[in-house]
């Protein structure tokens, strides 16, 4: 599903926080999210149940999620233009309209879907206990 002006806050943004990339690019979000319109999961603690959120735990580590106050569900490059429109000021608001551009936005998911082949290959992070 893509962002749209219908789209409902908070947001609940699923990341493997055992990926380097992952969580620095997470940290980076919470520590703009300061209206606190941005739930984080992390879907690598031990706690995290998948089923509770009806959601698919394989499915997850393929690809971010994020679902909107409606239940919407928002996969990968997606996830990423939604979250960015729950952050303060223009700067992210205009990155997830230039997303939506039908080039650039083909070019993002194709390197998303690199990116979310690969980053199997990067050092892991321990997760941390809740």
């Amino acid at each position: 599903m893509s962002p749209s002006q219908d789209t409902l806050f908070p947001l609940t943004v699923f990341y493997d926080g055992s990926c380097p990339v992952c969580s620095r690019k997470i940290a980076h979000y919470r520590a703009l999210n300061r209206a606190g319109r941005l739930h984080f999961v992390d879907i690598s603690a031990p706690s995290f149940d998948a089923g509770a959120w009806e959601l698919d735990r394989p499915a997850l580590l393929k690809a971010m999620h994020a679902r909107d106050a409606a239940g919407r569900l928002y996969l990968g490059v997606e996830a990423f233009r939604v979250l960015w429109l729950g952050l303060p000021g223009p700067r992210y608001r205009r990155l997830s309209q230039l997303l939506g551009l039908p080039g650039l936005h083909l070019l993002a998911v194709l390197g998303y879907r690199i990116f979310a082949r690969l980053r199997h290959l990067l050092p892991r992070r321990r997760p941390r206990a809740p």
